[in-house]
């Protein structure tokens, strides 16, 4: 006995082992085999990491799998995917494996596909990705008689899957995911039945109209199957759409030219349980505990031909009457729900089916809510006709119904409206097929979000409808601490809500208070800063849909540390871009005024603006304004008036300010001064320094015009003149963005001011022409506005008024020369020729020693005045 088992043993361990080993042998037969069923039956690129074989899984039967599928198209849908899955499972009998590629199909039991995603796409020309079939050539050994693959079979699975059904023509889009569906039967035989059970989530959008979102989709189904007439029946089967149940009869039949389809089906229980088991459970959350009255029925009948021109007759039918819930947690009951609503199709032409909502109303607390619609014509220029009538108290949704929102509703919104269009009407903006009439208000509407700071409170609005334009008549709101309100007119609202039109109006807008910060958004933490530092670059954008004009009034309104009085103007809002038309506003004791515009179309915002000031309190508008701040940062010792012309343009950040380094423009500015602050300017302090005969606080500021332009980061500005009593200076240059400096005045010095000694040689030159002579001096200013650096070129200047003093000098001499010998000679001519004596030549000798003497005592004086001057110097700049 022993013995026998160790026999025993030894042959299993033989049989395992040959099982494992076997799988090797066929492995690549196996191969061959899948790529001659690809080859032979599919037009795609089809690839696969690998195929391996296996009898353990499935014993005594092999098992084949196949990983990593993909599946692509060629032409016209070149380098699509098909299709895609993890794995594809094959079990068949262990016989199958010794059949060659030239022999009968391997037959094949079983098949289980995981996580598949499959894509059937038609496109506006009614090509089909699915069309990948080769076409089968009559010839002695057909291709589906030989090699590949032949079905037997008796189970398959379909684990974790998605598929999508994309129409370009008909605009139908079918996605279905979470896909798990399993069958078994038999079809080899003419007669059969398969049992199966399918589970999914679905969602269905037909011409942009969402009919089903991620609705969980179960089915249980026996069906009948005659394969020999293609004939599917339904026998015993339940279906849920979300939680509502629906029982299915009748068949399904294939046919040369199409299908026949025989279904009724309807809801077994009638309970209005089953209509809020229609809606997705995110939003209507468990409703085993929902008290309920009143009965729910859904039945329907399809019944017909599909084919290229056909589709079945439709008649579905929902209604319920004096219907309520009462959800056990909520305080309110939604009461007297009545719904008559049919879709239906008697002709079997898609473009005869139609909807007709004969009543649609219910109840909440004391609000009643009625309407009624019919849409027609749904497969081409839909035709809606709606009523709706009612009044609903916003607070009680959320006391009713589980709808979970960040922060509570408050309002009574009130309607009465008669709607009748034609979705191509809606497209092409024809307003007259556009009927509308009645009105809709809303009181005490407060609406509060993540992306505002303060809740906006609508005291009140009020719109009137009128064939083809909307009337906003009132609209009254506060925010913190802004209120605002407005009218006008909205010439597409239809259009914007259905069909993806822009917002056309035309609104007067009015504001005692407007406070910009009351419409911002909180800033964020530090961390969450550092968080969305991916999305630091994104830029705000102007909505394309707006289409419109804003003229505003605003007594106040407040940006930043800037407060606006009486602020007017238009705001044009198209394409993407904001125009701004004559706004004006009291700022800083003057007046602004503005045109521009700033555009959104690029990834970088721009703006293009010119302003205008006349009146600014100087010392105000350059403390508060970064912008002439940059222009000009010496202005903020003066006070006075500025008025100024400023045309600028750039790039504006992620949070709409001007990027400074990137803008560019030029100015022209008056300044009307009346003094100036020393203790606000570093560079004044060291003029005076430089120059001590000049005192800064009298110099004449007053009516000074410049023209400077900026690019760059740098401001370029242009010869303008100054005036200190008798001295004229000229300044131009440059200066930075980022405070730096390179700027040279010049000053035309009268030679007085140059100290006593210049003033006793001047005395000493009894020349009124003395009193003219100027030296220019020139300060050459750089370093930074908190640290400048000022150097002047007084040496040389004073060196120039001794040139200037010897040659007035010399020609006086030379002048009281000429008049003596003219008068010598006049002597000589004219008086007695006895006279013979010659006069005597130490006189031109004295004059001629005498300006000599002159020279050297001016040169004297100038020489100790430069060594003094240079000494002063060097103690002012060293």
């Amino acid at each position: 006995m022993k013995k026998a088992f160790k026999i025993i043993g030894i042959t299993v361990l033989i049989i395992f082992f040959l099982l494992l080993a076997i799988p090797f042998a066929f492995q690549g037969q196996i191969k061959d085999i899948v790529k001659t069923y690809i080859n032979d039956n599919l037009n795609a690129k089809v690839e696969f990491s690998d195929v391996s074989l296996s009898f353990i899984r499935s014993f005594p039967q092999a098992h084949v799998t196949v990983d990593d599928l993909i599946i692509t198209n060629y032409k016209p849908f070149e380098n699509e995917t098909f299709a895609t899955a993890k794995n594809i499972a094959f079990t068949m009998s262990l016989k199958e494996l010794f059949k060659t590629a030239s022999e009968d199909p391997i037959v094949v039991n079983s098949i289980n596909i995981d996580e598949a995603l499959l894509t059937l796409k038609t496109d506006k020309l009614g090509n089909n990705n699915y069309d990948i079939t080769k076409t089968k050539e009559t010839t002695n050994t057909t291709a589906d008689s030989t090699g590949g693959f032949a079905f037997d079979i008796e189970d398959y699975k379909i684990n974790n899957s998605a598929f999508t059904y994309l129409d370009e023509g008909s605009n139908i889009q079918i996605y279905i995911s979470e896909l798990n569906h399993s069958g078994h039967g038999t079809f080899s035989e003419t007669a059969s039945e398969l049992d199966t059970k399918t589970t999914a989530n679905m969602s269905m959008t037909i011409d942009s109209t969402n009919y089903l979102n991620q609705n969980h989709i179960k089915l249980d189904a026996l069906l009948g199957m005659n394969l020999k007439d293609q004939k599917y029946t339904f026998l015993e089967n339940k279906g849920y759409i979300n939680q509502l149940p629906l029982v299915f009869n009748g068949y399904v039949q294939q046919l040369e030219d199409g299908q026949d389809i025989d279904i009724t089906f309807q809801n077994p229980e009638s309970s209005f349980k089953d209509f809020l088991a229609v809606i997705p459970e995110t939003y209507s959350k468990n409703i085993e505990d929902v008290e309920t009255s009143g009965d729910f029925k859904v039945n329907g009948i399809i019944k017909g031909k599909v084919s290229e021109t056909t589709i079945p007759t439709l008649d579905i039918n929902i209604a319920s009457n004096n219907a309520s819930f009462k959800y056990p947690d909520l305080p309110k009951r939604v009461s007297n729900i009545s719904i008559n609503a049919a879709v239906k199709n008697t002709t079997g032409n898609s473009d005869d089916t139609f909807v007709d909502i004969q009543q649609l109303d219910f109840k909440i607390d004391e609000d009643m809510f009625r309407s009624n619609a019919t849409i027609q014509n749904l497969t081409k220029n839909m035709l809606v006709n709606a009523d709706l009538d009612g009044t609903i108290n916003l607070a009680n949704f959320t006391k009713a119904y589980p709808i979970d929102f960040d922060k509570e509703l408050s309002g009574i919104l009130k309607g009465k409206l008669n709607t009748s269009f034609d979705m191509n009407a809606i497209e092409t903006n024809a307003y007259g097929r556009i009927k509308n009439n009645g009105s809709v208000s809303l009181t005490n509407f407060v609406f509060s979000s993540e992306d505002i700071v303060n809740p906006i409170q609508i005291n009140k609005a009020n719109m009137t409808f009128t064939p083809g334009n909307v009337s906003l008549n009132n609209f009254d709101a506060i925010t913190g601490s802004s209120d605002f309100s407005a009218n006008g007119t909205i010439k597409n609202l239809l259009g914007f809500l259905l069909s993806d039109k822009n917002l056309q109006g035309n609104f007067n807008v009015n504001s005692n208070n407007f406070v910009l910060s009351d419409f911002m958004v909180e800033d964020t933490s530090a961390s969450e800063t550092s968080n969305k530092t991916t999305s630091a670059n994104e830029s705000l954008k102007i909505p394309d849909f707006l289409d419109c004009t804003i003229n505003a009034n605003a007594k106040t309104v407040v940006y930043d540390n800037l407060t606006l009085k009486d602020v007017n103007g238009t705001l044009i809002v198209k394409d993407q871009e904001a125009n701004l038309k004559n706004l004006t506003s009291n700022l800083f004791n003057g007046v602004l005024a503005l045109t521009g515009k700033v555009s959104t179309r690029t990834d970088i915002p721009t703006f293009n603006l010119n302003l205008g000031a006349e009146g600014f309190d100087i010392s105000q508008s350059f403390r508060d304004l970064e912008l002439l701040q940059n222009l000009a940062p010496i202005a903020k010792a003066l006070q006075g008036k500025l008025n100024t012309m400023i045309s600028l343009q750039g790039t504006l950040d992620s949070e709409f300010t001007p990027n400074l380094s990137t803008i560019s423009g030029d100015a022209l500015a008056e300044l009307l001064t009346t003094s100036i602050s020393q203790n606000e300017a570093s560079i004044l302090s060291k003029l005076t320094g430089a120059l001590n005969f000049i005192d800064f606080d009298k110099i004449n500021l007053n009516d000074i015009k410049t023209q400077f332009q900026f690019a760059n980061g740098l401001v370029k500005v242009k010869p303008f003149n100054l005036k200190y009593e008798d001295i004229n200076i000229v300044v131009s240059g440059s200066h930075g963005f980022d405070k730096t400096m390179n700027y040279e005045a010049v000053f035309e010095v009268p030679a007085k001011y140059l100290g006593s000694q210049v003033n006793q040689l001047l005395g000493k030159i009894d020349d009124p022409e003395v009193n003219k002579i100027t030296i220019p001096v020139t300060a050459n200013i750089s370093g930074t506005y908190t640290s400048p650096q000022v150097q002047t070129d007084l040496t040389s200047g004073v060196s120039n008024l001794t040139q200037q003093l010897i040659k007035i000098e010399k020609e006086k001499l030379l002048n009281k020369g000429k008049t003596e010998i003219k008068n010598i000679l006049g002597g000589i001519m004219g008086g007695n020729n006895n006279n013979t004596t010659p006069k005597d030549s130490t006189t031109i000798k004295t004059d001629t020693t005498k300006t000599n003497t002159v020279t050297e005592g001016v040169k004297d004086i100038l020489g100790g005045l430069l060594k003094k001057k240079k000494k002063e110097k060097d103690s002012t700049n060293n």
